[in-house]
């Protein structure tokens, strides 16, 4: 069995999936993790990780025959790199500045573009075609334009939906953290359902708001919608006509793919 090892790191989480390159191009992912990131972890602690979970699905590091790599935590970057030559024994795939990916960025400095939208991007247009708009609910919420050239034409960034609650929390010291979560209610009887649905219906809005401009500039744009809270949100936001989990995890397997496995030089 020869399988795909991808890793898409984030600020909140670092999520590793499974393809099983023996079924094609459009292998299947046949199961994925989500460990909090944090950049004082060593190599080892990472690999230990790893292997755990591998294992508890009946995965050896012997079956991983290839490593793709999408990070936005630079301090990670040497950790992940390590990782995969000790623990699998192989050099990854990094995604960076020079990667073949089929898409022409058309933004001031391409450099500067986050790896996790560019790999969005590309897994976008394979899945749903072009135009295409892509809103990853993570640490921070972001929107991703492609015109119908396949051409990125940039995007916008906001707080992600935890951020806005935590500054809530923070600056309002009567008020206690909520779950993040569809409410019983719009309109709250008591300071926690007020706050659930302020903090969901409001940020419901500001997407769904952002999405009417956005389709007035490309009205023929699909949308869809992933990241960690994509799912909690999406289905209140009619705009969204797709919502795709592990839309980075397939992009990584698809600039993988792209690229023969090949890494580009650092």
């Amino acid at each position: 069995m020869s399988l795909l090892l991808a890793v898409d790191v984030g600020n909140t989480n670092v999520v590793l999936g499974i393809f099983d390159l023996t079924q094609g191009p459009d292998a299947p992912l046949i199961c994925s993790w989500r460990l909090a990131t944090s950049r004082e972890r060593t190599v080892d602690e990472y690999g230990l990780s790893a292997l755990a979970l591998m294992r508890h699905r009946g995965i050896e590091a012997s079956q991983i025959k290839h490593v793709a790599i999408s990070c936005v935590v630079p301090p990670l970057h040497p950790i992940l790199m390590a990782l995969s030559k000790t623990y699998f024994g192989v050099e990854a795939f990094y995604v960076e500045p020079g990667v073949k990916t089929g898409v022409k960025v058309l933004i001031d400095n391409p450099a500067e573009l986050g790896a996790d939208r560019l790999v969005n991007a590309v897994a976008g247009i394979e899945k749903y075609g072009a135009p295409l708009i892509v809103v990853d609910f993570g640490t921070a919420t972001t929107f991703d334009v492609v015109n119908a050239k396949k051409e990125y034409l940039g995007g916008l960034i906001t707080p992600g939906v935890k951020i806005s609650a935590e500054a809530l929390f923070q600056r309002a010291s009567r008020l206690p953290r909520v779950e993040i979560a569809e409410p019983e209610r719009l309109v709250g009887r008591n300071t926690v359902q007020a706050m659930q649905a302020g903090i969901f219906y409001g940020y419901i809005g500001m997407v769904d708001g952002i999405l009417q401009r956005l389709l007035e500039e490309c009205p023929e744009a699909q949308v869809v919608a992933t990241g960690g809270l994509g799912r909690v949100m999406a289905p209140h936001i009619p705009r969204i006509q797709h919502v795709s989990p592990d839309l980075t995890l397939d992009g990584l397997r698809i600039l993988w793919l792209r690229n023969q496995g090949g890494r580009r030089p650092a």
